[in-house]
Formats: C-alpha cells, structure tokens, sequence
C-alpha cells in the first residue's frame, strides 16, 4: 500500500508540474524526456530499494530521487496560485461578464518562467551536493580558553572528525586526501565521535588501510555513534547482528582507535593530567547505552575532562545536570544538516536546528564548553550544500596564560 501511495505521489507530482514545464518547452523530444528521466529516476530508485533491498542511508538512488523530485513541488506550488487566480479571474467574468480580464496566456508565460528558474535552484543545488559538495572538506579552527586546564597542556591540539557513514564512501581518493589533510595538522590527539558505518561492518574493508594512516602524536581514541549498532538492518538472527557489532568494534581497533566504552582514559604530561572519556551512544529516541556514571566511577570530579559522546542531545539532557563539570565535550550526529545556510559571522541556518538546539559548532553554557562536529560524511541524501564536511581542530589554552 505504501509504494502505491508512493507511485500515485509521483504521478501527480509529474502530471501536475508538467503544466509549468508544457508552457515554456513546445517541442515533442524535450516533452518526452521530462517524463523518460523522471520515470527512469524512479525506476532506479525502486530497483534499488525493492530488489535490491538497498538498506544504506544516504544512497544514490534517494539522492536522485530527492534531487529530481524536490524542484516540482515548487512547480506545483506556482501552478496552485496560477489555477487558483484563473479560477477568481472566471467567476469575475462570469458574474459581471466582464471579458476586459489580463491575458492569460502571458501571464501564465510569465508564471512558468518564474517556477521554473526557481526549482532549478534546488535543482542543481542538490546535484552539485551529490558530486562536489559532499567532498569539499573544511578545517575549522578554535581556540578554547579554560582557568582549570593543566599548565602542561596549554596550547594541546585535538582534531576531531565524526559521521564517517562508510558506506556512503564512492570515491577513495578524495577519502586519501581528507586524512593527508588531517595528518598535516599535526595535532596531538585525533578523535572521532561515532557513527563510523551505516549498518555494516564489511563497509570499512575498501577503507581500512587508507583510514589507518591517520596520525596523532598522544593517541587516537573514539566512541560509538548509533549507525554503529547495526539497529537500522533486519538482520536474519541476533548473533549476526552481534557479530557485526563484534566486527566493527575490531575494525576500530584495526584503523589505530581506543574505543571508549563508557570508560575513560587519562593522558599525563609533565605531571599533568586529563582525563578523556567515552560514552555509548545516548540519544532522544536513539539507542541509549551512554553511561557517565560508570564512565567517571574512578575520576576525581575536580580533574580537567573532555568528554566524547556522539549525540549533543546527551550533553544538553544529561551532562549539564551533573555534579561533574565537563570542560570540553566533543559530539557529532546530526551532520549540520548537510544543506543550510552558514557565512561565518552573519548567519547559521539549516532545518536541522528545528530537531537540535545543539546542531554546529561551538557553544558554551557557564563554564562547560561544546563542538558539534558536521561530519565527513553524508546520510539520506549523499550530498552538502552550504554545510560542509567538517574536521575541527581544537586548541586547549590556559586562561591565565595569555
């Protein structure tokens, strides 16, 4: 029943924004293809996702899908008022019998004309997004200021990258050249914060030797994210979906991570220390297995932490409400929104920031400080306009030092 929503969907989106598209292009062949691609569009959508049973999140097949399909309802939106005005303009003519109307016909031009620039917008936009935007990878740099941070870790660097969704990779080397990029900043510590499959352990093995090239001088650690649970596949028997897990977990392991599972590990330097904690994901309607209790069981709740927890809503729900205070905690998730609107300065905008108060960037609530990182990678649609894929580099200075 639902694809034959879908499909009766699809039909009315074609039949009815073809109105737009009949007005301007006369000819037969541009008439024909309009349809032939659209129907091709969903063919290749529908092989994917029915035969195929396609389970990835963010495949090309949606993309295309969302890329052809997102510019008609523009179309059809222009075409409602444009039916809607030469419904008034009858009953006008009608009733009053009054035939000194507007043309109709240039202004229907002129309608159709103005949609269609329109939905070209998102149009291209969206597939521009599939093939470079999606690769158009951004270093962001922030310098982080605390009164509490140990004196031998003033001016330490951590880069932290998030949402690899390996299963979304299509091209290696553009991969290749984001952890050469990662590599030259030499930080001192590399992070990641979850979600490093869509489902599958097998999708890390085309990527495995290139991913564990990434260098860092004191160590590399991470966390789950909730992609990494394998909760978005039938699997056939629960020990299958144990064993993937099992396999993602060596993998992890395999690329060069120490995989914190609610626990903590502490890096020393001249006397100094800081603890780096690790949750599992916890998320508002999300798998929930992040334990900061047990993850701090053994920490002094005076000592400098920077906590890694995949999903920002944890931090905002659960570790604000302690006792503990978490200097820095470092998140993913939510990708930016992967489509939005960001001029450094001026504004921040994507839909996303109507799911998540906490969706880019830095924020600071007294005197614990969070990055939400945008992700490498790319989920549902495989594509970013506007909201890049990010690697951030952290900077940790000693207020007192400056």
């Amino acid at each position: 029943m639902i694809w034959i929503l879908f499909y009766l969907l699809a039909v009315f989106l074609d039949l009815y924004s073809f109105q737009s598209f009949k007005t301007i292009f006369k000819g037969k062949t541009s008439r024909s293809l309009y349809f032939i691609v659209s129907w091709l569009v969903l063919i290749y959508f529908s092989f994917s996702y029915i035969i195929l049973k396609n389970e990835s999140n963010g495949s090309l097949p949606l993309g295309l899908l969302i890329a052809f399909y997102t510019p008609k309802f523009i179309l059809i939106i222009f075409n409602l008022i444009e039916d809607l005005f030469r419904v008034i303009v009858f009953i006008y003519r009608v009733i009053l019998k009054n035939n000194n109307s507007v043309n109709l016909i240039q202004r229907r031009k002129f309608i159709s004309k103005l949609s269609l620039g329109l939905a070209s917008i998102p149009f291209l936009s969206l597939n521009l997004g599939m093939i470079w935007g999606k690769h158009n990878f951004k270093v962001l740099s922030y310098d982080l200021f605390f009164e509490d941070l140990p004196p031998s870790f003033h001016n330490f660097t951590i880069t932290q990258i998030s949402d690899l969704h390996a299963g979304n990779i299509t091209n290696l080397k553009k991969l290749e050249h984001a952890v050469n990029l990662i590599n030259s900043l030499d930080s001192n510590i590399i992070v990641f914060t979850g979600d490093l499959v869509n489902n599958n352990a097998d999708e890390l093995i085309p990527f495995l030797k290139t991913l564990s090239k990434l260098k860092a001088n004191d160590g590399k650690f991470s966390v789950l994210g909730n992609h990494d649970y394998g909760d978005y596949k039938q699997w056939p028997t629960e020990k299958m979906k144990r064993d993937n897990f099992d396999r993602i977990k060596k993998y992890q392991k395999e690329i060069g991570f120490e995989l914190l599972l609610n626990e903590h590990k502490y890096l020393e330097k001249d006397g100094d220390k800081l603890a780096i904690i690790g949750v599992e994901n916890w998320g508002n309607g999300f798998i929930k297995k992040g334990d900061l209790n047990k993850a701090c069981s053994k920490i002094n709740l005076k000592e400098f932490k920077i906590l890694l927890t995949h999903d920002p809503t944890h931090w905002e729900k659960v570790a604000l409400k302690q006792k503990t205070n978490y200097n820095l905690t470092l998140s993913g998730h939510t990708h930016g929104g992967q489509f939005g609107i960001e001029i450094p300065g001026f504004i921040k905008w994507s839909p996303v920031q109507w799911r998540y108060k906490y969706w880019a960037g830095i924020y600071k609530v007294n005197n614990q400080i969070l990055n939400v990182n945008r992700g490498l990678g790319t989920t549902a649609v495989p594509g970013r306009v506007g909201v890049w894929p990010e690697i951030s580099v952290i900077t940790l200075k000693r207020s007192n030092n400056i």
